[in-house]
């Protein structure tokens, strides 16, 4: 058995107050450690990816779980999805209003039929297998979001895993669902290429599968140069974005045409996880084109 495992986590693309820059680093770097624990353990990468963002989802720097923002009729409305890369199952859940970890929630529908479940029976799902209601205060943001949170992670055995999660955008009209719990635009995993997660305008990363657009160039190209053409992909709808990725070799790839992204990694062969949010902070770290 290969002993390499890989992680990446993203805490979305979007401009950061530099106040805020440090504990965005922090919280990703925390993240990365929750999900590198797993891994180091000889976890699988499910749940690695789902403990990172779990993390993520208990940070109020992060529009996910506690984190997450209103809508324009005052109350919450999360997306979760999360993949796993030897099955191609899927678990995903939207508009979700009444949980701590709506990631934890999607994990539970990927052994299920139905891919996605929203609102009311989303929730009625969750306290079906015993996870208890919990009300999600909505953060005071002024300004729109989409910090889009999410992880990929590589297991010893060469498995992938994708989590993502998000509190929609501030004064979003309810029932707006975005790019995350939709495989192939806000994420998507597979053992015989990688994995991708996505954060930034969700109706334009519908627009054009992004995710999907990573992964096709994940076949024939580093995880580098795949992120990179793909976000090129956005010229034709406009919009920001910033994506992470993994290829079979636990190489990273990073790109955003965002201010800033917060993202952290961490592996089997580093010392510690390496945060940043800006992209030229990961110098070295990155697969070459």
């Amino acid at each position: 058995m290969d002993r390499r495992w890989a992680l990446i986590v993203h805490g979305g693309a979007r401009t950061i107050a530099a106040s805020l820059h440090e504990a965005n680093r922090t919280g990703c770097a925390l993240a990365a450690s929750a999900g590198s624990a797993v891994l180091a353990a000889g976890g699988s990468a499910l749940d690695a990816a789902e403990a990172a963002v779990r993390q993520l989802e208990d940070d109020p720097t992060f529009n996910a779980g506690t984190g997450s923002v209103p809508t324009s009729a005052g109350h919450v409305e999360m997306d979760a999805a999360m993949m796993d890369g030897s099955t191609l199952e899927v678990g995903a859940v939207a508009a979700l209003s009444d949980v701590r970890h709506p990631v934890s929630v999607a994990r539970l529908l990927i052994a299920e039929t139905p891919v996605l479940l929203a609102g009311g029976g989303a929730s009625a799902f969750a306290r079906s297998r015993g996870i208890e209601a919990f009300d999600v205060p909505a953060a005071a943001e002024t300004e729109p979001q989409h910090d889009t949170v999410g992880c990929v992670a590589m297991d010893m055995s060469g498995r992938f895993a994708v989590a993502t999660s998000t509190g929609g955008l501030t004064g979003q009209m309810p029932g707006r669902v975005g790019d995350a719990p939709i495989p192939g635009c806000g994420f998507y995993a597979d053992d015989q290429v990688g994995g991708v997660a996505v954060s930034g305008d969700g109706e334009s990363i519908l627009r054009i599968l992004l995710s999907m657009r990573v992964i096709d160039r994940l076949r024939s190209a580093s995880p580098t140069d795949a992120v990179a053409e793909a976000l090129g992909e956005m010229e034709r709808v406009g919009g920001e974005a910033g994506i992470i990725a993994l290829d079979r070799e636990g190489n990273f790839g990073v790109a955003h045409n965002s201010d800033h992204f917060a993202v952290a990694l961490a592996a089997s062969w580093l010392l510690e996880p390496i945060a940043a949010v800006r992209q030229e902070e990961l110098k070295g770290y990155l697969s070459r084109g």
